[in-house]
């Protein structure tokens, strides 16, 4: 059974792209033609056939961040950058990196800078012996920026300005699952993901950090915050069939094959690939 999510992850032509520049490093990928609409501002990038470079007069958080808003506004109202978040990112290369210059949210895809995220796959433990755990899964809201309608993980989140990974990960399980904090907190990490794509907004880098949740055999999560609509308790069985017909984010198809792989419900041989996204893309 070919899961397509695998190799959604990875496909990212960079000859495609301009790596985003700050100082000496990279820190983001600029599709070609986005990289043209950028000329109009030269006072804030140096673009050359090689990069996009932030000017280097721009040479603090302060005036990275302050240089970029007037720029991020002006193609959210072209339209080139689309689902407005009203919530400030941080361009950095590791989650508690000090921040290079904070971003609207939405702009992190057109810049391709990197991202984090918690996925929680949250489940009821099987009763006997040779049983597969059976996964709680969420539809995202029609209202959703991004994979409205499609079939996500128990709860997940992006990782905001100033939260941590577990503050995310109660914030989250509360907000989207109607999960209180003190059955949350059980929660125990599985692998770390890292993807690398091209999406229709641009470029999606992100590192995901997977969790596993048990939940008792008679709770039924509840959505707090209006972004997903439903959640049913899925068997291993129907948690591939779906993610093999595409119904599931790729985000989220990860996150429930790494469970999967780690309870023995699905063959390695399967999921062919998926080791190289345990690694930074970039490695």
């Amino acid at each position: 059974m070919p899961f397509a999510c695998i190799a959604a992850a990875r496909r990212f032509d960079d000859t495609a792209h301009l790596p985003l520049v700050i100082g000496s490093q990279r820190y983001g990928w600029v599709r070609r033609r986005d990289a043209e609409s950028l000329c109009r501002w030269p006072d804030v990038f140096e673009i050359s056939s090689l990069a996009v470079r932030i000017h280097p007069r721009h040479d603090t958080c302060e005036a990275r961040t302050a240089a970029l808003a007037p720029v991020i506004e002006a193609l959210a109202a072209e339209g080139l950058i689309t689902g407005w978040r009203n919530e400030r990112y941080a361009i950095r290369q590791r989650l508690y990196d000090a921040p290079l210059a904070w971003i609207e949210r939405a702009a992190s895809r057109f810049f391709g800078t990197r991202t984090f995220a918690v996925h929680v796959n949250g489940y009821v433990p099987a009763r006997f012996v040779g049983e597969a755990p059976k996964l709680w899964i969420a539809r995202r809201s029609v209202l959703k920026a991004t994979d409205p309608g499609c079939l996500d993980n128990t709860a997940a989140g992006g990782i905001g300005n100033g939260i941590g990974v577990g503050d995310t990960l109660v914030k989250e399980c509360w907000e989207e699952a109607g999960i209180p904090a003190h059955l949350a907190n059980d929660a125990r990490p599985g692998r770390t993901l890292h993807i690398l794509a091209e999406i229709p907004e641009g470029v999606q880098s992100e590192q995901i950090f997977v969790y596993d949740l048990a939940l008792p055999r008679g709770f039924v999560p509840e959505n707090q915050d209006g972004e997903a609509s439903a959640h049913w308790l899925c068997s291993a069985g129907d948690v591939r069939e779906v993610i093999a017909h595409g119904k599931m984010t790729v985000d989220a198809s990860l996150a429930s094959l790494d469970f999967l792989l780690r309870e023995g419900a699905i063959r390695t041989k399967d999921c062919a690939g998926i080791e190289a996204l345990f690694k930074p893309a970039d490695e």
